[in-house]
């Protein structure tokens, strides 16, 4: 049971160092809203999201000014959409307007963001994924709170190139169709390998067809928390800081585990998952480069980076599966860039480079999240490096994603400006070497052999 006493242990936290629960999401299935009248589709969308939704973010609010715990976000996570609108979408148009009518939905509901505009095509592509990953730059650059993701890969499956290249395609486009507020619409699409089914995480979440009707995942975040956790033990070994960070990680989760079932008790749907992620935000004092520079590193990119990481990383989940029976989603460290301000202090300083984040993203819980990248940057190029960072995934058997932003009209050396949680980046540089006749091959890359365990 969780007492007002780990409630009240947790206030300096809030007050002090940044704690906060990231996100209150409401997972909701519309298998059930299938048609092949393409009005009658959208409408039942409309009804269920604003019904099943109507007391999301007044719950939360409740709950924030009842337990003084802030509560940032408040969002939907759908069934893929490309499941959803086969039947009835014949266009890339066609999708478009159920992108429409998700956004009105939000709206009307309250929420943040809306995710789930999303297409699995880790070993093959229907005429329906295809014409909804199609359809995503001029989604996204019509709407507001909805957010788009495409898993082309697995440790099962492989990693489907011809959706690799159609993805690094339609990134440029986004890019393109956004570009008057600095491609900002490339920041609510996600790539992933390995994609999970209660990911509660903005731009990738979606509901998976595994999941219940409804269901209330929490992500928690608290870079701050253990940054101050780390200061106490400044030169002591290894296993102090270990248990350090997994204290601290058990703490933090314990929060969101009372805020997952006040919401779950409110709302009368099922609790699903605790998503422990150090998610930064451009908040001073609330960054993981920081964690890693306190653990012993001069800036972040320097050499044993990725070593720290790795620890940071572990310690953080073992100590969320002790606070929590279900913990799952991303969970771990996020590195993405233009949110954190240590990260973005480290790329101005020259430690930290587009290959050495490739690198990190071994041992961390998503994968190149939020770089913005030159404008002039090939699509071929960005399907290099999606295909690259699917390969992390696929072989080690982990979830990885690439969210970059080519950024139309700059270059290296100037900033790209997203605002809010999305904070600011400095567009780093790519490599210009070309790939396109890699990406340019048919077919898919076949799962690694440890992949065979039936």
């Amino acid at each position: 049971m969780i007492n007002m006493y780990e409630v009240s242990e947790t206030n300096k936290m809030i007050e002090e160092e940044n704690l906060d629960v990231r996100t209150i999401t409401l997972g909701i299935s519309l298998l059930d809203c299938i048609d092949a009248d393409l009005e009658t589709l959208n409408q039942n969308i409309y009804d269920k999201i604003t019904k099943t939704a109507e007391n999301l973010v007044k719950t939360g609010q409740d709950i924030e000014q009842e337990f003084g715990i802030p509560i940032v976000n408040k969002r939907i996570s759908i069934t893929p959409i490309a499941l959803i609108g086969s039947a009835a979408c014949k266009t890339p148009e066609d999708y478009v307007t159920i992108a429409k009518t998700l956004d009105k939905a939000a709206k009307e509901v309250g929420v943040n963001f809306i995710g789930g505009y999303s297409a699995l095509v880790s070993k093959g592509m229907t005429t329906g994924d295809e014409l909804l990953i199609r359809s995503i730059p001029q989604a996204l650059a019509a709407t507001e709170r909805v957010c788009s993701s495409v898993n082309v890969g697995s440790t099962k499956c492989g990693i489907n190139m011809d959706a690799v290249r159609l993805c690094g395609e339609i990134v440029v486009k986004t890019a393109e169709a956004t570009k008057e507020n600095d491609s900002c619409g490339c920041s609510k699409l996600v790539i992933f390998c390995n994609a999970p089914d209660d990911n509660p995480f903005m731009a990738g979440a979606f509901l998976g067809v595994t999941e219940a009707d409804a269901v209330i995942n929490v992500g928690v975040s608290g870079p701050g928390v253990v940054k101050k956790a780390l200061e106490k033990v400044r030169g002591k070994g290894f296993e102090e800081l270990c248990e350090t960070i997994k204290k601290t990680a058990f703490k933090v989760t314990r929060v969101g585990q009372l805020v997952a079932g006040e919401a779950s008790k409110r709302l009368g749907i099922p609790f699903g998952i605790i998503d422990l992620s150090l998610a930064p935000t451009p908040a001073i004092g609330d960054s993981v480069a920081e964690i890693l520079e306190e653990i012993g590193l001069e800036r972040v990119g320097a050499p044993g980076t990725t070593a720290a990481l790795a620890l940071l990383n572990d310690q953080v989940k073992k100590g969320g599966v002790m606070a929590s029976s279900y913990v799952g989603g991303l969970s771990g460290a996020f590195i993405p860039v233009s949110e954190d301000q240590g990260m973005i202090d480290a790329v101005n300083a020259g430690s930290l480079c587009l290959e050495k984040l490739e690198a990190m993203t071994c041992v961390c819980s998503v994968g190149l999240d939020m770089i913005a990248i030159p404008g002039k940057t090939s699509a071929s190029t960005i399907s290099g490096i999606i295909a690259d960072e699917m390969a992390i995934g696929m072989v080690n058997q982990k979830t990885t994603a690439v969210r970059v932003i080519p950024v139309i009209g700059k270059d290296v050396g100037e900033v790209a400006e997203f605002g809010g949680l999305l904070g600011y980046a400095p567009i780093m540089p790519v490599n210009e070497f070309g790939c396109e006749a890699f990406v340019n091959r048919q077919g898919r890359i076949p799962a690694p052999i440890h992949s065979f365990k039936n």
